[in-house]
């Protein structure tokens, strides 16, 4: 079956069924008894029936039915029943005979049917003036109006739309909340809830003051007395509505619940005046035209006048319906309806110059559509705003001032320190605890990776002796010094120590000594006298005083010629002042161990990157510190002067890994002068040795072909030492014979370079059997390796055999004739220097001494057994932790005030950035665009402090090294180190910017205006700051590598920032991989912001023509944020902060050792 709108497109017009008695129609309680023939009216009623229920489907298909039947011929009956309604239509064939093509139209109607309604026909027109619809023949009707001549008033209520049923007896029976002839009238704010959209209903409002907005109905009591005596029992009443998008307005008079006549009126314009106590409303329409409703009360029933033709001719306007109300009631109060004409006819007939009512009106609005309302403006509290700028800028200022102050003021400016009896006994007690320690050695060994790195060394020094271990590069100098010092080392250590006799533990060990390395590892920003103290603070008794800390630190800056520059700073290369020099901050490394007292002091090159004379200054305070004092130093130098080797007690000669000597240094010569290396006059011999262990350890060629090239074809094979000396370029010997180029003296036919190598091996470093000979030596000591080219021929022969005939022949060994290797060798000279020392007396006497050291002899002089570890050796009980934590937090404030851009540069830029963003973001509004601002900013500020924590991954890595190597010597626990570094490095650079910027942008920006909403606000993006900050400090500790660490910061933020919420909606994310975002502290952050902020907002949309009010929290579900999880989310944040730090302070104490 076709649907109803087609049926009605195809057939322009209805035909009704003719009179016959099988028609019987069913409905409810109005039921036509059977065999009643249908008239007009019958058959009108029942082609109304079904348009009012045409959204059910008993409406529905009995209207369907009902018009095919008007309009074809049915062979067969049709019975349709559904819902709760039955409707039943029975025909029988007896007089409806089929034609041949049964669904056709009658060719001729039975002449006593009436026509069906066809608006387009001129014997058909729609009342209430409404529109005829030419495609379907029907009229437009009025709401409240139906039939399809608009004539009968709909019951139910406005609400119930095209479902509204006409009305069945004398008066209408309205649903609920509702009003007025035709139900028109709405009474109560629930009534008007089916006409707000999806989820606004409770902001549904039934306006009642009679202005018109959109559309208002008005149900009105007629109150003209005469008019009232007239009619008697019957009730006159009128109905008044308006629509404001036409301008029109529609006015019908009823009695007795029946319609007389109506007007309509258009090019209408109202308005309203309100006072405190009284309230008016004026419709104004300049045009109007009424009609009569033929038959009715006035207009031509039976003992009633007929006003139709005074309707139509007479009534032209303008008219104007009026309202006043007035609080508590007055009698003015009312309505009235004027026109003319209308006037004048009322005022002859009833004598009222108009109508008057007392009218009930209602309208369903949406509340923001109500006359006067207006949404809350947001006002920017600007001088507030004003305030803030301006305190932080002061805070800023401030800060400024104070850094500037304090990287003025002289530090630790104490005065004269007066120590009391107290203090000196502590002084007193802390000398006489010092204990002077010797140490032996024996066997010592290392190994890495496979490789042997040092080999059987031993050697022994004692308290008052200076120890100088030497060697050219590489030859294990650092590594045997760490392993003297117990450092930690990657490889495998072997061999045995002793600390005056006794075997202690590597703690106790490194708690009696010092070490300073070879470059300096100090805080640029602090100043000498705060560095040294720092370091007697940390590692002296805790028992002791500060003023006795104070004073020891002076103590030892007198002691090492520094005191004069206690109070500059440091400084770097980097730094913008220029510090103090290199050989007052090596003489600053070794005050910092000798404030200790150290029982042994170890120092790594001392003087390397130093010139000649701050060398000598850095090596006699040593001196001084050992012979004053009586203590314990052993180092590392590579190429000392002459009057700093002048300064040793004991020498280790190291050669590859090996020992060439360890013995007194006095001894020295006199044990290479009796092997056969004789240091030439004039030569430094620690210069001598070095080079001699270089030349020892490179493989050597045959004697013959040296002397052979040498000497020349008609030589006998001998060189002596003046023949192989003279062979050089004319040059001042040490014997001051010297030898003239320009006399032609020319050594001919060999090769510079080859001849000036071969003649310093053959003379230097090549054992001779006659090292008494000193001539040879002092002519070899004049010798270099670069010269000008040597030429001479056969005449010059003769003066190079007289001149090496003036010396004694003394015949160089060939190496090839030399001892075996010894073990582990290498096939070289070296081999011969190790076997050499080996068996001499410097080597028995060392064994010796480590013998007696630690196995003494008993009472009876038999040697006892080796003592075992009493462990009698100990350092001193450090400062508690709390101590030390006070003690590197103020160290900590003074690098960061001294170092002030960072700091300054985060708090400048703060204000700047948040007055910016407070500019772009300025006054949010409470709509969509407002919204999608609001993410915006707090998407942005997110991002902003996220990247700009990026910086904490740099907070450690200047202080990398020096952390590892105070950690290594005991300054303090790596937890205080961690806590003072978080606390006044971390924070003031990650707490405060955000409490800046927040404090100037909230207000600007027109946030929530609430306390609890700000300080939340506050706390997610300090929360978030914090947590971030943690992250990058956990990389920076974990990576070493600056550019990786930096790769991996960046990573990890636009990670987070990929599941934060903005990017990604949390209901699109993949299930598999949704955990992720709970791994977000952007998504935790940017949550806690949004929801904190749009939760309890309403936010204005423009839809359905409606400024509708969306609950934030609506839109928040649709973006897929939890609306509950404020706390959550903060704790969440917490949680992140807490878990990367504690994961910061692992690392740090787990990977950052020291391993050399």
């Amino acid at each position: 079956m076709a649907p109803i709108d087609a049926l009605d497109t195809r057939f322009p017009f209805h035909l009704c069924l003719p009179p016959v008695n099988a028609v019987q129609v069913t409905h409810d309680s109005h039921v036509a008894d059977p065999g009643t023939v249908l008239d007009a009216d019958d058959c009108r009623q029942a082609a109304i029936l079904p348009t009012t229920l045409r959204d059910t489907a008993t409406a529905t298909m009995w209207r369907g039915i009902y018009s095919v039947s008007c309009a074809l011929l049915l062979s067969l009956p049709a019975a349709v029943s559904a819902g709760r309604q039955t409707h039943q239509f029975y025909t029988t064939n007896d007089d409806l005979l089929p034609q041949q093509n049964p669904f056709g139209l009658y060719d001729k109607r039975p002449d006593d049917c009436p026509p069906c309604f066809n608006c387009n026909l001129d014997d058909f027109t729609c009342q209430q003036f409404a529109n005829c619809t030419k495609s379907s023949g029907k009229c437009s009707c009025p709401p409240g109006f139906g039939g399809d001549d608009c004539s009968e008033p709909l019951c139910g209520s406005l609400a119930d739309g095209s479902n509204r049923l006409p009305r069945q007896g004398k008066e209408c029976e309205c649903n609920e909340g509702w009003e007025g002839i035709n139900c028109n009238v709405c009474k109560t704010n629930e009534a008007c809830r089916p006409f707000m959209p999806p989820g606004q209903e409770d902001e549904a409002v039934c306006y009642r003051e009679g202005l018109v907005v959109n559309e208002n109905f008005q149900m009105c009591d007629i109150t003209n007395k005469k008019i009232l005596d007239q009619l008697k029992t019957q009730k006159p009443q009128a109905t008044f509505s308006c629509n404001a998008e036409r301008h029109e307005c529609n006015f019908q008079f009823w009695v007795d619940q029946k319609e007389s006549f109506y007007c309509a009126l258009d090019n209408c314009e109202w308005n309203s005046e309100a006072t405190d106590t009284r309230n008016k409303t004026t419709y104004r329409c300049e045009n109007v035209q009424c009609k009569c409703v033929p038959g009715r009360l006035l207009c031509g029933s039976e003992n009633s006048i007929d006003i139709g033709d005074f309707l139509d001719q007479d009534i032209k306007g303008p008219a104007s319906f009026r309202s006043q109300h007035t609080e508590g009631g007055s009698p003015t109060d009312g309505s009235i309806f004027s026109e003319p004409a209308m006037n004048e006819l009322i005022s002859s007939v009833f004598g009222d110059p108009s109508i008057t009512l007392n009218c009930h009106s209602g309208e369903c609005l949406y509340k923001t559509e109500l006359p006067g309302y207006q949404r809350p403006i947001k006002k920017i509290n600007t001088p507030l705003i004003a305030g803030v700028i301006a305190g932080c800028a002061l805070f800023v200022v401030a800060v400024i001032l104070l850094v500037f102050f304090l990287s003025r003021r002289n530090a630790n400016k104490y005065g004269p320190i007066h120590l009391g009896d107290d203090e000196e006994e502590e002084n007193a007690k802390l000398m006489a605890d010092h204990k002077p320690a010797a140490m032996h050695f024996e066997n010592v060994s290392y190994n890495l990776k496979g490789k042997s790195i040092l080999s059987g060394i031993s050697g022994s020094v004692h308290p008052g002796e200076l120890l100088a271990i030497m060697g050219a590069s590489g030859a294990g100098k650092t590594s045997f010094l760490d392993i003297l010092a117990r450092k930690k080392k990657r490889g495998a250590v072997l061999g045995d120590f002793w600390l005056n006799g006794e075997k202690v533990s590597d703690d106790d060990f490194r708690s009696v000594i010092g070490f300073v390395d070879q470059d300096d590892t100090m805080l640029p920003t602090l100043t000498v006298h705060e560095t040294i103290l720092d370091s007697a603070l940390l590692r002296l008794p805790k028992d002791m005083s500060v003023a006795s800390k104070i004073q020891k630190a002076e103590d030892v800056e007198r002691q090492l010629g520094i005191y004069h520059i206690r109070h500059q700073v440091i400084g770097s290369e980097e730094g913008n002042g220029r510090g103090i020099s290199g050989g007052e901050k090596r003489r600053v490394g070794i005050a910092c161990e000798l404030v200790t007292s150290p029982s042994i002091l170890f120092l790594d090159e001392p003087t390397s990157g130093l010139d000649a004379y701050n060398a000598f200054n850095v090596v006699e305070c040593l001196v001084t510190l050992v012979k004053t004092y009586n203590r314990t130093v052993v180092f590392t130098i590579h190429q000392p002067r002459s009057n700093i080797v002048a300064l040793f007690d004991q020498l280790i000669l190291l050669a590859q890994g090996r020992t060439v000597y360890s013995g007194p240094f006095d001894k020295c010569q006199s044990y290479f002068d009796n092997i056969g290396y004789a240091c030439p006059p004039g030569f430094n011999i620690a210069d001598y040795l070095v080079d001699l262990t270089m030349h020892a350890g490179t493989p050597h060629e045959p004697v013959d072909h040296l002397v052979q090239e040498a000497a020349g074809p008609n030589s006998d094979g001998l060189i002596t030492r003046a023949s192989s000396t003279m062979a050089v370029k004319s040059v001042q010997s040490v014997s001051n014979v010297s030898i003239e180029t320009a006399d032609g003296h020319i050594r001919p036919k060999n090769k510079r370079k080859t001849s000036v190598r071969q003649q310093q091996e053959q003379q230097l470093f090549t054992p001779h059997k006659g090292a008494s000979d000193k001539a040879a030596l002092q002519s070899a000591g004049s010798m270099r390796s670069e010269g000008d080219s040597i030429v001479g021929g056969d005449d010059d022969r003769n003066q190079w055999v007289k001149m090496s005939r003036q010396q004694p022949h003394q015949q160089a060994d060939d190496p090839h004739n030399l001892p075996p290797s010894a073990d582990g060798g290498t096939g070289t000279n070296l081999d011969l220097l190790i076997n050499a020392y080996e068996d001499s007396d410097v080597a028995a006497k060392l064994r010796e001494d480590i013998h007696n050291a630690t196995c003494p002899p008993d009472a009876n002089g038999h040697p006892l057994g080796p003592q075992s570890s009493s462990g009698r050796v100990k350092g001193y009980r450090k400062p508690w932790i709390h101590t030390q934590f006070a003690i590197l937090s103020r160290r900590t404030w003074r690098n960061l005030y001294r170092n002030p851009m960072l700091m300054l540069t985060h708090y400048a830029i703060a204000i700047v950035l948040a007055v910016f963003i407070g500019f772009l973001f300025y006054g949010l509004t409470d709509d969509l665009p407002g919204f999608q601002n609001r993410i915006g900013f707090f998407f942005f500020i997110l991002a902003l402090f996220g990247f700009s924590t990026l910086t904490s991954l740099t907070v450690f890595a200047p202080e990398r090294l020096l952390f590892v190597r105070e950690r290594a010597k005991g300054y303090y626990h790596p937890a205080a180190y961690y806590a003072a570094k978080v606390v006044f490095d971390i924070v003031p650079l990650r707490l405060l910017p955000p409490l800046i910027m927040g404090a100037i942008m909230y207000p600007m920006t027109g946030l929530v205006p609430a306390w609890a909403e700000f300080w939340k606000y506050i706390l997610f993006i300090v929360l978030f700051n914090l947590a971030a900050a943690a992250i990058c400090l956990f990389i920076g500790i974990c990576v070493r590598n600056q550019g990786v660490a930096n790769l991996l910061g960046v990573l990890v933020m636009l990670f987070s920032l990929l599941f934060g919420g903005f990017l990604l909606n949390r209901n699109t994310i993949p299930p598999p991989v949704r955990w992720l975002q709970d791994l977000s502290i952007f998504h935790y952050a940017f949550e806690g912001l949004i929801v904190n902020e749009a939760r309890y907002l309403s936010l204005v949309d423009k839809k359905y023509g409606l400024d509708i009010e969306v609950p934030g929290s609506a839109i928040l579900s649709s973006f897929g944020f939890d609306v509950l999880a404020v706390w959550r989310d903060a704790i969440g944040l917490a949680v992140f902060c807490g878990a990367f730090l504690v994961l910061g302070y692992a690392a740090l104490h787990v990977f950052l050792v020291e391993k050399r």
